[in-house]
């Protein structure tokens, strides 16, 4: 008996956006939750000046509040498995922005 082993192997994808999805939509906030096995990545933006002003009130010794509304952007819902995928591009992503900004050494 043969034994199946899971490889992973790299393509190139190109993505052709549909209508909605053909502007990009900013985001300064993400939350994960998982449920039966689909990860629900919730993307949404929280208006900077909002942000500032608990960080101010924070910072003055007052108490922030106990919640604040931001609008959601997108959800996304995916597989473990894909989840997995995305964290490794993530991770490779961010070892190279932070090559890129090690200074370079002298000889």
């Amino acid at each position: 008996m043969s034994e199946s082993k899971d490889a992973t192997i790299a393509l190139n994808v190109r993505l052709k956006p549909s209508e909605p999805s053909a502007h990009p939509r900013a985001a300064n906030y993400a939350n994960v939750d998982v449920a039966q096995g689909i990860a629900y990545l919730d993307f949404g933006f929280i208006e900077p000046a909002l942000l500032a002003a608990i960080a101010k009130t924070a910072k003055d010794g007052h108490a922030a509040p106990k919640g604040l509304d931001g609008h959601l952007v997108t959800r996304v819902a995916m597989d473990i498995s894909a989840l997995a995928r995305l964290h490794q591009q993530l991770q490779q992503v961010l070892v190279g922005l932070q090559a890129a900004q090690k200074p370079k050494l002298k000889d």
